[in-house]
């Protein structure tokens, strides 16, 4: 008789010992009490096994270097009314509309009645490559409540206890009618969607609107930090919370170094070793919190709230995408007056000449490019874009053609693409057929019979 797969298999690999009890905490002795007490925590329990909630309360008064949780409170309503518009092009049109009902103090899900409430989530987890292999093995989350900043952090103190922990984020999440989480988009999100997959539970996060902090800051802050002192091209949490809350972490953990310090908890049992990585998940939240109030709270406050020529100049961007033409507008005519440099000023006044020559006033338009070209040490690549776009319209609008002649002689000048250098000497070849029409004149018609 032919035995079952099973027992084929089992005859082949041998007899697999019964797998001991997985243990909620580490086999140390008194290794529940120590991790609660080290931690400041309180074991929960779901579907037979248990898990650590650590909860933190943040007063009005409670200083994040330079700002403290009262001057990033969200309005009464609980959640900024112009918040969807950090997110004007990254968002599909289903979430856009959704978003835009929460920020309007509608309930997305109309069967569930809920207060407004933003949830700030941010994961620790066992590495950095995503896939089933990595756990999210401490779950922060933050929210805006009674005028503090409260976080609960959902601790796995064993890999059995995985569900029990997700079922408490369900729980939390719940309550909220918005997710805020820096670039959770790529990471976040689809790494704890894939544990609630693993374990074919539903994901509590799949209806929420998902507003991911790392596209407008670096819209609104990227050219900023690259000019004082922050990584090159970087927008990173960390560098944003110093920049703009002036926070400086002491003995603060990088990154690469939080999974190890887990490995070495479950390899010990000794709670030490997580202290740090709680804290560091602790801050990152406030700063969150905080950033995200700083973009929103220029978006309410408009053009005049920009305090440096990056700032307006990426303000004007976001308007711009979220189809605020005047706001706009008033953001890159407003870059000229702060104090920025010869870059951020050219980018301002390329941004505002498109908009002139989208909305038909080529005139003013003209003026911002022929500006460009009067700053000193214009970045090469709209100095060239400005004497094309001259040319045109001298050709074509103002019919002066000698004036257009002379722009696209200058732009000959820039190394561009062989294309445009091309599309240049089409435009001089057929300015100097136009000229030479008119220098010679109308030509006279022969008279009958002559």
């Amino acid at each position: 008789m032919r035995l079952p797969l099973a027992d084929q298999l089992r005859d082949v690999v041998g007899a697999v010992p019964t797998p001991a009890r997985d243990p909620d905490v580490p086999r140390v002795e008194g290794g529940s009490d120590r991790l609660a007490d080290a931690l400041g925590g309180e074991w929960q329990e779901a579907r037979g096994r248990r898990y650590l909630v650590v909860d933190r309360t943040y007063a009005a008064g409670y200083r994040h270097g330079r700002e403290a949780i009262m001057d990033g409170m969200p309005p009464p309503e609980g959640i900024w009314p112009g918040l969807h518009l950090l997110c004007g092009g990254d968002l599909l049109p289903s979430e856009n509309s959704r978003l835009q009902a929460v920020c309007a103090s509608e309930d997305p899900r109309p069967h569930v009645r809920r207060s407004q409430r933003l949830l700030f989530v941010d994961l620790e987890t066992t590495g950095v490559a995503g896939g089933a292999g990595t756990y999210a093995f401490l779950v922060g989350c933050g929210w805006f409540e009674a005028a503090t900043f409260r976080i609960r952090q959902f601790f796995l103190s064993s890999y059995g206890a995985e569900p029990a922990l997700l079922e408490g984020v369900t729980q939390l999440a719940e309550e909220a009618t918005a997710i805020v989480t820096f670039n959770g988009k790529s990471f976040d999100l689809p790494l704890i969607e894939t544990r609630y997959l693993f374990y074919r539970m539903a994901t509590p996060f799949l209806e929420l609107p998902h507003v991911d902090m790392l596209h407008p800051a670096r819209r609104l802050w990227r050219a900023e930090n690259d000019r004082t002192g922050g990584a090159l091209g970087s927008c990173r949490l960390s560098v944003l919370e110093r920049s703009l809350c002036g926070v400086v972490r002491d003995g603060d953990l990088d990154g690469f170094e939080i999974p190890s310090r887990y490995f070495t908890y479950v390899r010990t049992g000794d709670p030490r070793t997580l202290e740090a990585v709680f804290e560091h998940n602790r801050l990152d939240l406030v700063s969150l919190a905080l950033v995200t109030a700083r973009a929103a709270q220029l978006i309410e406050a408009g053009p005049e709230a920009a305090r440096t020529a990056p700032e307006a100049l990426g303000l004007g961007r976001i308007y711009e995408r979220a189809g605020l033409v005047n706001d706009a507008c008033a953001c890159y005519t407003r870059v000229p007056r702060l104090s920025g440099d010869v870059v951020t000023r050219a980018e301002a006044l390329r941004a505002y000449a498109v908009i002139c020559r989208r909305a038909r006033r080529y005139a003013d338009a003209a003026l911002a490019w022929q500006a460009i070209l009067d700053l000193k040490r214009s970045p090469p690549r709209l100095a060239r874009e400005a004497t094309e776009a001259l040319a045109i319209h001298h050709e074509h609008r103002v019919r002066d053609l000698l004036a257009a002649r002379r722009f696209a002689l200058e732009s000959l000048g820039f190394h561009g693409t062989p294309s445009r250098q091309d599309d240049v000497r089409h435009r001089l070849a057929r300015l100097d057929r136009k000229l030479a029409r008119t220098a010679a004149g109308p030509s006279t018609p022969l008279l009958p019979g002559v």
